[in-house]
C-alpha cells in the first residue's frame, strides 16, 4: 500500500530524526534524505510535503549546503526550518546575514493567526531558537507571519506556492505550540488525511512476508529486546515453523531475561508462536573474549564479532535458509550513517553487521522504517505481553557496556543484582510509567566504606533515570529521596562487592542513553 508521505530533507541538523518523528505522531509517513539527494529520487517518491531541516552552517558562505531551486516549482509545499527557513529566503532573493544578536533558548515569538501555519495557536507563544543569522529580509512575494524582539522574519511564506519559513524550531518540546503547527502544515498546507496506523501497518505487512516469504525458510537473530521481539512475533503469525529463531546467551543479559524470552518464543509458549526456537549458552566463550578487554569500542566490536561467529555456527548446522530477519529500526539507518546527513553515533547496529558465511538470498526488515514507539504499538497489536512490548531500550552489547573497564562474570552479577532491585523499587513506587529509562551501571571505582564494624573497600554503583518522549533528547528524572534511600540500602546491603552508590542527576544527556 502507497502511503501519502512527507519527505525530510536534511542538511545537517540534530533533530531530523525529531522532525519525522513529529510527522509521524499525525498519523502521516516521513522519510529522511540528504540534501544531496537526487531531486529526481525525492519527486518519484510524489510527497505531500517537503520539510528542510536546519544545520550549523551559512548559506551565505560558498561551501555550506544547497539545493536545486527547482523544487521550489514542484507545487509541493515546503516548509523550512531554522537553516531551512535561510536556505529558501537565501535562494528564492531574500537576505539572510549575521544576527546583532544571537537568539538561543525559549523566545518569545508574536505570530500571525491568519496563516494555515499558526491556525489555533497563541499570537504570543514560545518558540526555541537556536541561530546565529537571521533573514534580514524575507525573499519576494513572501509575508512575514511571526517576528521577535530581536528576530524581524521569525515566519515568512507564500501561500500561492506553498513555501512556508520559520527560524524556530517547531519540533522540540521547547517550542510550547510546535505540535501544533506540525499538524497545521501536514493538513492544513499539505492536505495529507492520515493513513498511516499501525493496525492497518501490521496486517499489510504479515500479507507482505507471506507473498515476499512463500514457502522458504527464515533465520532470524532473537536478542529479547522489542525491536527483535516484534520482528519474530510478526514472521511467527506469517509463516509459523518456516522460522526458525535463534536466542544467545552471551551472558551480558539484565536478571532473568534469559527465562523471560524463553517464556514468550519457546516450546509450548502461551503465545501461540509456533516456530523453531534455538538457545545458545554462549556465556563462557563471551567472558574469555573480553577478558583484560577495557576500551569501549573495543569491547563493542569483541561482543558484535563473537555473536556473528556464534550465529554462524548455528546457522551452519541449520543448513540453507532462503531468507535472514533483523529488526533494525529506522534510528537505527540513520544513526549508522545511512540515512540523512547523519554521522556514524552507534557501531553496534544490526545495519551493516550481518554474517559474511551465512547462506541465505535475500534479507528481510519489515521493521526498517519504524521508529521505537511504533515498533512498540506494532507488538501489542501483535498480541506481544506488555512487559516485553514496554521493555526499556537495551543496547545490543547488553551489560557489556554498562560496566567500566573490564568485563568480569563477578561484575556482571553486581550489574545484574543492582539493576533488578532498581527496576524493582521504581515499580513499586509507581514510577515505571513515567520515567522513559531507568538502569543501574558499574563504575570502576573503589571505595573505602564501614559495614558490619569492619572496613571495606568495594565498588560504586551508579544509578540512572531519565525522562524522554523521543529518544532524541533527555532530562535526568528528579527522583524521590525515599526511593533513593531504599534503593540504596537495599543495593549495598543485598548486593556483593557493592559499598556506595551515586545517581546521575545529569541534565539533558544525550538519549542513546548508554554508559560507555
Amino acid at each position: 500500500m502507497q502511503h501519502e508521505t512527507v519527505i525530510v530533507l536534511d542538511f545537517g541538523g540534530q533533530y531530523n530524526q525529531l522532525i519525522a518523528r513529529r510527522v509521524r505522531e499525525n498519523n502521516v509517513y516521513c522519510e529522511i534524505y540528504s540534501y544531496k539527494t537526487d531531486l529526481s529520487v525525492i519527486k518519484a517518491k510524489n510527497p505531500k510535503g517537503i520539510i528542510f531541516t536546519g544545520g550549523p552552517n551559512s548559506v551565505y558562505l560558498e561551501d555550506s549546503p544547497t539545493i536545486d531551486p527547482e523544487i521550489f516549482s514542484w507545487g509541493v509545499p515546503v516548509l523550512g526550518i531554522c537553516y531551512g527557513s535561510q536556505l529558501m529566503m537565501h535562494l528564492l532573493g531574500g537576505r539572510v546575514c549575521r544576527a546583532p544578536e544571537r537568539e538561543y533558548g525559549k523566545t518569545e515569538v508574536f505570530v500571525d493567526n491568519s496563516s494555515k501555519m499558526f491556525t489555533d495557536v497563541q499570537p504570543s507563544t514560545v518558540c526555541w531558537m537556536s541561530h546565529n543569522d537571521y533573514i534580514e529580509q524575507a525573499a519576494p512575494g513572501f509575508k512575514i507571519t511571526a517576528h521577535t524582539v530581536n528576530c524581524p522574519v521569525a515566519a515568512a511564506e507564500n501561500e500561492e506556492k506553498g513555501l512556508y519559513a520559520v527560524q524556530f524550531h517547531p519540533e522540540v518540546l521547547h517550542t510550547a505550540e510546535g505540535k501544533k503547527m506540525l499538524h497545521n502544515f501536514v493538513y492544513n498546507v499539505c492536505g495529507c488525511t492520515g493513513d498511516w496506523k499501525m493496525d492497518s501497518f501490521v496486517e499489510n505487512n504479515v500479507e507482505a512476508l507471506k507473498k515476499r516469504i512463500g514457502s522458504g525458510k527464515v533465520l532470524c537473530a532473537l536478542s529479547g529486546g522489542v525491536d527483535s521481539s516484534v520482528l519474530a512475533a510478526m514472521l511467527a503469525k506469517a509463516i509459523g515453523k518456516q522460522l526458525t529463531c535463534v536466542f544467545v546467551d552471551h551472558g551480558l543479559l539484565r536478571k532473568n531475561e534469559k527465562e523471560e524470552v524463553c517464556a514468550v518464543f519457546g516450546p509450548g509458549n502461551a503465545n501461540g508462536f509456533d516456530i523453531n526456537f534455538i538457545c545458545v549458552d554462549a556465556r563462557d566463550r563471551y567472558f574469555a573474549k573480553l577478558a583484560g578487554v577495557a576500551e569501549p569500542e573495543r569491547k563493542r566490536k569483541i561482543i558484535g564479532e563473537e555473536f556473528i561467529r556464534v550465529f554462524e555456527e548455528q546457522a551452519k548446522q541449520i543448513g540453507k535458509v532462503d531468507f535472514l530477519a533483523q529488526g533494525t529500526i529506522y534510528p537505527d539507518v540513520v544513526e549508522s550513517g545511512l540515512g540523512g546527513e547523519s554521522t556514524v553515533i552507534k557501531s553496534h547496529h544490526n545495519v551493516g553487521g550481518l554474517p559474511d558465511t551465512v547462506d541465505f538470498k535475500e534479507l528481510v526488515e519489515p521493521l526498517r522504517n519504524l521508529f521505537k514507539d511504533e515498533v512498540r504499538q506494532a507488538g501489542r497489536e501483535l498480541g506481544l505481553p506488555e512487559y516485553l512490548v514496554s521493555r526499556q531500550p537495551f543496547p545490543g552489547p547488553g551489560l557489556g557496556i554498562r560496566i567500566i573497564g573490564e568485563v568480569t562474570p563477578e561484575k556482571v552479577a553486581i550489574v545484574q543484582d543492582a539493576d533488578a532491585i532498581w527496576r524493582e523499587e521504581i515499580a513499586k513506587a509507581g514510577l515505571d510509567k513515567e520515567i522513559s529509562q531507568y538502569y543501574a551501571a558499574l563504575t570502576n571505582m573503589h571505595s573505602v566504606g564501614v559495614m558490619g564494624d569492619e572496613r571495606t573497600y568495594d565498588y560504586a554503583v551508579a544509578l540512572r533515570a531519565v525522562t524522554t518522549t523521543d529518544f532524541m533528547t533527555a532530562e535526568s528524572y528528579n527522583m524521590p529521596w525515599d526511593v533513593l534511600g531504599t534503593v540504596t540500602s537495599r543495593i549495598v546491603n543485598e548486593v556483593k562487592h557493592v559499598n556506595r552508590v551515586f545517581y546521575d542527576c545529569t541534565g539533558k544527556p544525550p538519549a542513546t542513553i548508554e554508559l560507555e
